[in-house]
């Protein structure tokens, strides 16, 4: 079985190829010169060999655009990008699967608790809305052509160096330069990035959009915990909630050059997690829980 990475530079790309090893036979695709294929996906069409499944996870991701140009580049990488994929793999005939690498931001929430794939997809920036425009897109390419498709939706992803929030949480505590905030009771759901691979490479079951969690959905002050053990530092000092809320309102007032506002502080402060019981009923997905598992370095 031959599988196509696309996005194999990055984060969740380089985990994939860590925990398959020579396990399975990977053609990697990014802008990388050291990849198997080199392109761009957002503005080159790819010459694609023939391959057996598809593991598209490239896009662009963790940052907030600040003026019309970057919000275009989520649409060019996250949108056109698929559209170019898929148009290169038109006369592929070996193809049998293809799955791709979504997130929970199409939801568009900032709290809830257990969000089941059938909810609205309210996303109104520019990452969700892409994300919800490319699954579109693969969902009906492949429905026309009989390909098996797996539509993963995932949140933050915890392994080595993660990006992101998380990735910041850990700089921050290691660095001794992060706060706590409030209670830190939130429950926020999160996945490990070798459990996604482990699925992937076996990946069973029916064609369709499947939430990944690891199910236990850990709070700020238990990750604030597990990181602090694993530097062997202190607790991170606890800002009281209606200090937080002050400094988000100033970063309102004072706009973009501030790093917080008050919905970043809201967004801390609130639960968000999602359902993954039909991944668990369907693909037999069982994973491992953030807090036993995550090696963060």
């Amino acid at each position: 079985m031959k599988i196509l990475l696309t996005g194999a530079c990055g984060f969740l790309g380089k985990a994939m190829q860590e925990q398959w090893g020579n396990s399975l036979k990977v053609i990697t695709l990014c802008r990388d010169k050291n990849a198997k294929l080199v392109y761009d996906l957002a503005t080159q069409i790819p010459e694609i060999p023939s391959i057996d499944v598809v593991v598209h996870a490239a896009g662009k991701a963790h940052i907030i655009p600040k003026n019309k140009e970057e919000r275009k580049d989520f649409f060019a990488v996250n949108v056109q990008g698929t559209s170019n994929l898929l148009s290169a793999l038109e006369h592929n005939p070996t193809l049998k699967k293809f799955v791709f690498i979504s997130s929970v931001a199409v939801y568009g929430l900032r709290e809830g608790t257990n969000i089941a794939e059938d909810a609205p997809l309210l996303a109104t920036d520019a990452y969700g809305k892409s994300k919800i425009d490319a699954e579109k897109l693969v969902s009906g390419w492949c429905a026309e052509r009989n390909i098996d498709y797996y539509i993963l939706r995932l949140p933050l992803i915890a392994g080595k160096n993660s990006p992101g929030n998380l990735g910041a949480m850990a700089k921050g505590i290691k660095n001794n330069r992060y706060l706590s905030i409030g209670r830190a009771v939130a429950k926020k759901s999160m996945v490990l990035a070798k459990d996604v691979a482990d699925l992937i490479a076996h990946l069973e079951g029916p064609s369709g959009i499947y939430n990944l969690t690891d199910g236990y959905h850990p709070s700020f002050s238990e990750l604030e915990k597990k990181i602090a053990s694993y530097y062997n530092k202190n607790l991170p000092f606890s800002l009281p909630m209606l200090f937080a809320k002050i400094i988000g309102y100033t970063g309102d007032l004072v706009g973009n050059i501030s790093p917080v506002n008050s919905n970043k502080i809201k967004k801390i402060a609130s639960t968000l997690t999602f359902d993954d019981s039909r991944a668990r009923r369907m693909l037999k997905w069982f994973p491992n829980t953030v807090l036993e598992s995550w090696k963060i370095d």
